[in-house]
């Protein structure tokens, strides 16, 4: 294959990408998108298998067959629960990557055109060392937001006394490493350099509270995404240049648009400066009393519902647990025909990834001009007859307006407490990801509904239909 031609097809990958993200950023395109994106990466792997300098070998087909084999089983079988988890496992393996790549750059360097053992060129140095303290960041900080998704207990993940300060002083030390590195290319420079921006991504997600975990994964998307940049220059390749490039920008984009949304500072979500720093802090005040709360039925439910007219129905990761959306479609398909106008309002960090609640809604072949996002919808909560909340908790809580001990105070939320009355389908009274008792469960217009939210839809689908 010329050189010509090679650049050629990476360019049409490139294109692919593009248009895989502009596909991915609406939900009536997203399967368009995704293929857009297997396209571009079909193109892009053949085109580098094809390469006149590349010899394929019998280890190197049976890695990628093993890969794709992985890949293949897990989509599969991967539940929309445990999607957040899969995509920052996939970003600590970018990061890995990164890593390895400078490795066999750094020790090989003739294979790669970049000079000879002790004699790398300076641009190279500075391509490879920033490409490995990305990638290895995002290889430990993406295993941390894992086990945080997955709900490890392990003091390894809990937050030390000065953080922060630890926190200041090991980045200083990668800052100067980098700098030995990259004007000696020593070989203890490259292996501490690693060592050291291990500990980084550790230690820097470590203090990020739960209610912040989205943010959090759109980040180290955005690190994975750099950390493909820094590999396609020392390999000198250019898809994974422009990729690498798209996904980080895209990435950076999107959290700083979350950021926004939640009114924090995009630069203490780069240096892992908000959320709980230290045990129990996310609670905010002191403990409270126990109050009564107003328990209802799927009867009772199914009445206020039937009666009326306008309904806003805010899911959030309960729904994605109990596996409820197609329930809860066929319980608003139901209201349509009793004459009800049905609209679903989705918090910007709902779940536990960007996106989470519209894929789920998605699934369920929910029509997406019903679904609203914040800045939407939140002016309608006050002429609602009812907002049916199933399983969003921190996005609906008061506190972030009225409460400021807590930890997610000025956090925009959904206004559900604004609709004449609120149907909160919960399993307990227990607090949500960010540990903070929602006032929501105590007001006058809100009822609770105990119970698993696939059951709570199913009963309340049964009642409405005359069923027992």
């Amino acid at each position: 294959m010329t050189s010509t031609l090679s650049a050629l097809l990476y360019l049409a990958a490139s294109v692919a990408f593009i248009m895989s993200l502009r596909g991915l950023s609406g939900p009536a395109t997203a399967r368009a998108g995704n293929l857009w994106g297997v396209v571009g990466m079909a193109i892009a792997i053949v085109t580098t298998l094809a390469q006149p300098n590349m010899s394929v070998s019998f280890w190197m087909l049976l890695a990628m067959a093993i890969g794709g084999g992985a890949g293949l089983y897990i989509a599969a079988r991967i539940e929309m629960t445990a999607l957040p988890q899969l995509v920052a496992a996939f970003h600590s393996l970018v990061g890995l990557a990164a890593v390895l790549v400078a490795a066999a750059a750094f020790y090989s360097p003739a294979s790669f055109g970049i000079g000879v053992p002790g004699a790398i060129m300076l641009g190279s140095l500075i391509e490879m060392g920033l490409g490995t303290a990305i990638g290895a960041i995002t290889f430990t900080g993406s295993i941390v937001a894992f086990c945080k998704l997955q709900g490890v207990k392990s003091p390894a993940l809990n937050a030390m006394p000065m953080q922060h300060p630890i926190n200041a002083v090991l980045g200083a030390l990668c800052v100067i490493l980098l700098v030995w590195f990259c004007l000696s290319g020593d070989t203890t420079a490259f292996w501490l350099l690693v060592l050291a921006t291990l500990l980084m991504g550790w230690f820097v997600i470590i203090p990020i509270g739960g209610a912040d975990m989205p943010v959090v994964v759109s980040m180290l998307n955005s690190y994975s995404g750099w950390a493909a940049c820094g590999i396609g220059f020392t390999l000198q390749n250019s898809a994974l240049i422009i990729t690498g490039a798209l996904v980080g920008s895209s990435g950076a984009i999107l959290s700083y648009v979350m950021c926004k949304g939640m009114n924090r500072s995009i630069f203490n979500v780069i240096l892992g400066g908000f959320g709980t720093d230290a045990p129990g802090a996310a609670a905010g005040g002191a403990a409270k009393e126990q109050r009564p709360v107003k328990i209802g039925s799927a009867e009772d439910a199914a009445f206020i519902m039937k009666n009326a007219a306008s309904i806003i129905i805010v899911p959030g990761y309960g729904m994605a647990v109990a596996q409820a959306q197609h329930a809860l479609r066929e319980m608003c398909d139901l209201m349509k025909k009793e004459g009800a106008t049905i609209r679903y309002a989705i918090h910007p960090v709902a779940g536990r990834m960007p996106g989470h609640m519209n894929v789920l809604l998605a699934e369920a072949n929910v029509p997406y001009d019903e679904v609203r996002e914040l800045d939407e919808i939140n002016r309608d909560f006050a002429q609602a007859d009812v907002a049916f909340v199933i399983g969003a908790n921190d996005v609906t809580n008061p506190a972030a307006k009225n409460d400021p001990k807590s930890s997610i105070y000025g956090m925009p939320i959904l206004d559900v407490e604004k609709a004449k009355t609120v149907l909160f389908v919960k399993r307990s009274m227990a607090t949500g990801y960010a540990g903070v008792e929602n006032e929501l469960f105590f007001r006058d217009n809100t009822m609770m509904l105990f119970g698993d939210a696939k059951k709570v839809c199913e009963d309340i689908v049964k009642s409405m239909s005359g069923g027992h």
